[in-house]
């Protein structure tokens, strides 16, 4: 999970060395959290047409844009879930604690659905997001073992997934 302090740190390295490989990949994955996927892919990219070929980030970089991909096609997807118009104002009139819990209502219920049906890459993806925003850290890493294990152990899917779970600071392993 980059951090706003490790954002900001992560700018400050890069203001001396614009080239800087970890800063860059970090500042990319920081857009990513925000869920500006587009613009982490082409960050990525741009990073990779700069490293030389033998550098140690080449790996981390094309997971990192594969799993970015992955979830943007899964965006523009008419099936991709989220709530109605309506149910965002009914939840901006809410009191802080009714819409906490219609959150967790909502990931709860995210998570009953990936118990059903655990071969959703996106939404295994959403829910370990979900359970990080809400602050309950083992049940986000609870939710990338038991999705590493529903996709696949060795599955590209679960590969990309722990992938992801990795530039959050999870692991499959925790």
């Amino acid at each position: 999970l980059v951090t706003a302090d490790a954002r900001a740190a992560f700018g400050r390295a890069l203001e001396l060395d614009p080239a800087q490989p970890k800063a860059r990949f970090y500042m990319a994955t920081s857009l990513a959290q925000e869920g500006k996927a587009a613009e982490a892919v082409a960050a990525w990219q741009a990073m990779l047409s700069t490293l030389p070929a033998d550098s140690p980030w080449h790996g981390a970089v094309t997971q990192s844009i594969a799993q970015a991909e992955t979830e943007l096609a899964a965006a523009e997807s008419p099936a991709a879930p989220g709530p109605t118009a309506e149910q965002i104002e009914a939840a901006a009139e809410m009191s802080e604690a009714d819409r906490n819990a219609m959150i967790e209502t909502m990931v709860a219920g995210l998570d009953e659905k990936l118990r059903q049906n655990p071969s959703d890459p996106q939404g295994w993806t959403r829910l370990v997001r979900s359970y990080l925003m809400l602050g309950r850290t083992d049940a986000a890493r609870d939710a990338v073992k038991r999705g590493v294990a529903a996709l696949g152990t060795d599955s590209e899917e679960a590969q990309n997934f722990k992938s992801f779970a990795g530039t959050l600071g999870l692991s499959a392993t925790d």
